[in-house]
């Protein structure tokens, strides 16, 4: 693992806010939230592929772990609209972050431990954190009944769909992109890390450069 260079920016710096446009459309062009959405959808139980009717009831409370701009947060207070949404993240909330959804900042590990949910999601958050640390927050996972993760895909061919956007995105983002990759996973990864075993687990990649995990626990 090697550390990522927006990590250790201010956020106002140019270069992080240069990133953090980047980052909007790379989550754009790969689908990230579209599929969260649409796989929560159907855990839930409410689209044809759900693989567990009895989870067919909405959502009480979702969190987001690395929220970052509270965009995902957004998306999913609109789409479960009884539900309470909260961004845990680091970074302070948002200016512009509705009233109705909750941030909590700081340590990830220290707010879930605190926190009750039916639905925990991350995108592009589960790469930063050595196996050791993905063991114990497999251990957390047990209060949720659903998590849904879309994170890099350990692969030569990101590698390559990054390479060609290298003309307009930020100097930061081009470092960040490559040790993003190097530090994902593949096929049955996550699972096997997270202690997934007593969990109903579908789990896919995605030809624009993501491993994406939906499990439901049995």
């Amino acid at each position: 693992m090697v550390p990522e260079l927006l990590d250790g920016l201010p956020p106002d710096d140019p270069e992080a806010r240069r990133s953090r446009r980047d980052l909007r459309m790379i989550n754009r062009l790969m689908g990230n939230f579209r599929w969260v959405e649409k796989g929560l959808f159907e855990a839930l139980g409410r689209g044809a592929l759900s693989f567990d009717r009895r989870l067919a009831q909405p959502p009480r409370q979702i969190i987001e772990i690395g929220a970052g701009e509270g965009r995902l947060c957004r998306k999913l207070a609109m789409r479960f609209q009884d539900a309470k949404v909260l961004g845990i993240d680091f970074a302070p909330a948002p200016e512009d972050l509705p009233a109705e959804i909750g941030w909590r900042q700081g340590d990830l590990f220290a707010a879930l431990s605190e926190c009750r949910a039916d639905v925990l999601v991350g995108t592009m958050i589960l790469h930063h954190f050595p196996d050791e640390e993905l063991r114990q927050l497999g251990d957390l996972l047990r209060k949720f009944s659903v998590i849904c993760f879309c994170e890099p895909w350990r692969a030569a061919w990101p590698h390559i769909w990054g390479g060609l956007m290298w003309p307009v995105i930020g100097r930061v983002t081009r470092h960040d992109m490559s040790v993003s990759i190097n530090a994902g996973f593949r096929l049955g990864e996550l699972p096997a890390l997270l202690g997934l075993n007593d969990w109903r687990v579908r789990e896919s990649v995605d030809w624009r450069g993501s491993v994406r995990l939906l499990a439901c626990k049995k």
